[in-house]
């Protein structure tokens, strides 16, 4: 028979997350550690599971009543997206997600060099590419692709230090996607050296005497000085000044596609990508920072963040719908006060982020009901989707 199946989801306890808002959404008693993550999905590394058996187990045992011949034969017998909660209060490590090929590439070439599946010295962990999207719930800051040469050589103007001022002679030579390649590689190699702590320190005081005297980047200024304060020593901390600022307001959404360099840096959002955990790092992270692989991934072509496509619907306007360019996902947002229509084939998954409703399905005789942090599976042969009373809840699926 058919029906909607009650998930239990995987945390990620990372440094930097939050030791309550996750909790909060849950409903749980905070322990003091952080939990900076809240999985949804079906991602071999920490799937969710649903009456005990693993998400991706529970998919593969019938791929078209669960997820629809078009996304079965699109993707395979794999859930294609990955819905998470992401809880910042500190920022993430600078990073970038590769391409479908490289992605395929780097993780064939690590599996014939025996690197093991959860070896800290692997950087991809599955051959897929994962193109990101991010939805705020609170304010959510973050860096995200790349600065003008010319915007980036204003802000750097005046300030002192070796690492500067290899940055700058990088743009002053060459404006083009090469030279911001050239200034963050520099940025990248210095990690290797001895000098390097103190190098960054000393640009870093002078980003301090400069917002002092009343900087006219005072928000550019003010974000190194609290990278520096998470991360000292670390060049991730100049690169910052490399990439473009970010500050969405709740219900603002992000769009990160396969190369972009960014970093989130503070607050609640819920997050939809391409079923994925390769991620390669550059900085503001102890753990592996894998150059060579960053630079052949990432995109250095300077550009604004790129928003995804909203539209609104229901009978008061409360359901958002976000798009991005992509195939895996797309994420859709509704207040419920009443009832509202959600996407309606396909497999979904339905999160509650406060409040208590109920998922009426039409090939499922009777309600499925949810309240504050509960989560469902729903398969392509739950069929047409809707919610009635009062809450927010977050339904990821495939466009």
């Amino acid at each position: 028979m058919t029906a909607l199946h009650l998930l239990d989801n995987s945390l990620r306890r990372y440094d930097w997350g939050s030791p309550t808002r996750i909790p909060a959404l849950l409903g749980t008693v905070p322990d003091g550690r952080p939990v900076a993550e809240l999985w949804l999905g079906a991602h071999h590394s920490a799937p969710s599971r649903a009456g005990g058996v693993p998400l991706h187990e529970l998919v593969r045992s019938a791929p078209d009543a669960m997820l629809g011949r078009q996304v079965s034969d699109r993707f395979g017998p794999r859930l294609p997206f990955l819905l998470k909660v992401l809880a910042a209060d500190r920022a993430l490590s600078l990073q970038v997600h590769p391409r479908p090929h490289l992605a395929r590439a780097g993780f064939n070439r690590e599996n014939r060099l025996g690197i093991a599946p959860d070896s800290p010295e692997r950087s991809f962990h599955d051959d897929q590419h994962k193109p990101e999207m991010v939805v705020a719930l609170t304010e959510f800051d973050g860096l995200a692709g790349f600065r003008t040469p010319r915007t980036v050589l204003d802000l750097l103007a005046g300030l002192d230090g070796p690492l500067v001022a290899q940055m700058r002679t990088a743009l002053e030579t060459d404006r083009s996607p090469a030279g911001v390649r050239s200034a963050f590689t520099h940025l990248l190699a210095a990690r290797t050296s001895a000098q390097c702590p103190g190098e960054v320190a000393t640009t870093v005081e002078a980003v301090r005497d400069r917002l002092a005297s009343g900087s006219p980047s005072a928000r550019a200024d003010a974000t190194v000085l609290a990278l520096a304060e998470q991360h000292p020593g670390d060049p991730g901390v100049l690169a910052s000044l490399l990439l473009n600022r970010v500050t969405l307001d709740p219900g603002e959404a992000l769009f990160l596609p396969p190369g972009e360099v960014h970093a989130y840096l503070s607050g609640l959002a819920v997050e939809v990508m391409a079923s994925s955990d390769n991620v390669l790092r550059a900085g503001l992270t102890t753990k592996r920072v894998d150059s060579e692989a960053l630079l052949e991934c990432a995109s250095f072509a300077p550009r604004p963040p790129a928003v995804p496509d909203r539209t609104t619907s229901g009978a008061q306007g409360g359901v958002h719908t976000y798009r991005a360019p992509v195939t895996e996902f797309a994420l859709t947002l509704a207040d419920v006060a009443g009832g509202a229509d959600l996407p309606g084939s396909g497999p979904r998954v339905v999160l509650t982020l406060d409040g208590e409703v109920e998922l009426h399905a039409a090939a499922v005789p009777r309600p499925t009901p949810l309240s504050r942090g509960g989560s469902v599976f729903v398969p392509h042969d739950a069929g047409a989707l809707r919610v009635s009373g009062r809450g927010h809840v977050v339904c990821a699926w495939v466009p």
